[in-house]
């Protein structure tokens, strides 16, 4: 069977990569566009020959032609819309970050368990094979033995004034916008529960974090991790663990089409890499969690993930305001 998407926002992320990838994937078709933009959202729909353009993010909701909405609207509207959605019976496919906090995570993860739904966090990068490929190396084949550490940045600048990142009542700020991807990624490399964060921000005029620097500790060790949208363009990814360590190198959190991905391994047989072709991860996004929805064996971050890396946000912003460590 096919699921029929419908996407709730027309800004960049719908346009240049969940529509194609919507419209690209097996087991899925876009029935429906909604945005405030009118004129925007008709010509996406025209471009991605989609029939129905609604004035409304309620009227999608409504329509019976819907099965299960992209949410891709700023960082503060993720949870309202996401419940809004769930009670309309619609499966959700949220934009990182899932929510602001822990707080909302727990409400979205009981609205998704009430109505009988499937709600996923959009952390593309998950579903791209090589990080497929780091999981499963890491926590299946336990090629590096136990992990202990880990050390994540993802930075760029150029933020031009008045965009949602740099509004604090949108969910501005590094930590919300990058920090997302390192501390999912620490969160998965370690595969257990992170117990300690300690953090330092720097804000920028508007009152967002700008950039911030964090420690997480695990039972077994720590990670490093660096976000920042005031900073020249980087992206890392480090593991090390008892037999050995691993670095994926280029863009770890962002090359998709057209990137190949190199892995590269150090261990007691030496130094070596390992090549992740290209792959377009936002339409095996849609293509697992269609399947999801068809109850199919179709992978998806799960929510105690999603849960936990909001966590470790609601920790970073605690650690940074009042300097000290705090506990999760």
């Amino acid at each position: 069977m096919t699921v029929r998407w419908g996407v709730l926002g027309a800004g960049w992320i719908a346009e240049r990569a969940m529509l194609p990838a919507l419209v690209s994937a097996s087991g899925a078709e876009v029935a429906a566009i909604a945005s405030r933009d009118a004129e925007r959202a008709r010509r996406l729909a025209d471009q991605h020959g989609v029939a129905t353009v609604h004035g409304t993010y309620d009227d999608l909701l409504a329509d019976p032609s819907v099965d299960a909405v992209y949410v891709a609207l700023a960082n503060d509207a993720h949870a309202p819309l996401s419940i809004a959605a769930l009670g309309a019976g619609k499966h959700v496919l949220c934009e990182k970050p899932l929510a602001l906090s822990v707080a909302e995570v727990d409400t979205m993860t009981a609205a998704a368990a009430g109505a009988s739904r499937l709600l996923v966090e959009a952390s593309w990068y998950r579903w791209h094979p090589r990080m497929r490929l780091v999981e499963r190396l890491l926590h299946e084949f336990e090629a590096l033995g136990p992990v202990t550490y880990v050390r994540a940045g993802f930075t760029f600048a150029g933020v031009p004034g008045g965009n949602y990142r740099l509004d604090p009542a949108l969910g501005g700020g590094a930590l919300y916008d990058v920090g997302c991807y390192v501390v999912s990624a620490a969160l998965a490399a370690f595969g257990t529960p992170a117990r300690e964060v300690t953090a330092k921000a720097t804000l920028g005029p508007t009152g967002v974090d700008l950039t911030t620097e964090l420690t997480v500790s695990f039972d077994g060790g720590e990670a490093e991790l660096r976000c920042s949208i005031d900073e020249p363009a980087g992206q890392s990814f480090v593991i090390e663990g008892e037999r050995g360590g691993l670095e994926v190198r280029g863009e770890p959190f962002t090359a998709w089409e057209g990137v190949d991905t190199e892995i590269w391994f150090n261990s007691v047989a030496g130094r070596h890499p390992e090549r992740v072709p290209a792959a377009n991860a936002y339409r095996l996004m849609v293509e697992q969690t269609s399947a999801a929805i068809e109850g199919g064996p179709g992978w998806v971050v799960p929510l105690a993930a999603s849960r936990a890396t909001a966590a470790v946000l609601d920790a970073a912003f605690e650690s940074a305001a009042g300097g000290t460590p705090v506990a999760l």
